[in-house]
């Protein structure tokens, strides 16, 4: 599990293709206290450390994993944002996050309110009922709360959050840009009301 409060920004080194994705990603964790095994959400995506060293950790990425995520994510030079896994009794600063990415959305529109962001982001319909104005979402590992949701002639949606300037400088929203695409994940307490929800409707039928 994690809180979706980024606390580190890592950086792909290389990149090898071997059964899956094996990449060394750069880091300023202190990778003596990473045991192997341990949990590191990268960008949003829960990925196991396979091998470590001094200023740097590698894990292994899935086809399904590429295949699912924000494209280009996985290119040597690319910046993640790195949170490890939540220990019992840590501060949950930000919701509770799996690390799981449900869907791949794209910004759209980038507003300058004060000194912060006001960033639209378009996602596809299936993640629609999951996404409430005033719930959590996570994009890019980073947990954030809806401002607006709105639904678009063509089916999918639109949502806005608000990025403030301490969440742009500790994280990779520091670059945002139109097109870039997200990982979304959303709030698992949406997750398991839609599958409730979905359950009590086949069993009325």
């Amino acid at each position: 599990m994690f809180t979706g409060i980024i606390s580190d920004i890592g950086t792909i080194q290389s990149l090898e293709q071997r059964g899956d994705l094996r990449a060394v990603i750069g880091t300023t964790y202190d990778t003596a206290t990473v045991d192997l095994g341990a949990s590191i959400a990268c960008s949003g995506v829960c990925l196991t450390v396979v091998d470590k060293g001094p200023g740097w950790f590698a894990v292994d990425i899935s086809g399904e994993t590429v295949s699912r995520t924000a494209r280009d994510q996985w290119t040597a030079g690319k910046r993640l944002n790195l949170e490890r896994a939540m220990k019992l009794g840590d501060e949950l600063g930000g919701h509770i996050v799996t690390g799981h990415v449900d869907g791949v959305g794209e910004i759209t529109a980038l507003e300058s309110v004060g000194d912060s962001w006001k960033v639209t982001v378009s996602a596809g319909s299936d993640l629609a009922p999951f996404l409430a104005p005033k719930g959590s979402v996570t994009l890019d590992g980073i947990s954030l709360t809806v401002n607006t949701v709105t639904d678009t002639p063509d089916g999918a949606f639109d949502f806005t959050v608000n990025i403030i300037p301490h969440t742009a400088e500790v994280t990779t929203f520091d670059a945002l840009a139109i097109g870039r695409a997200v990982n979304i994940e959303i709030d698992v307490l949406a997750r398991y009301l839609g599958r409730m929800r979905s359950l009590l409707e086949n069993h009325a039928h």
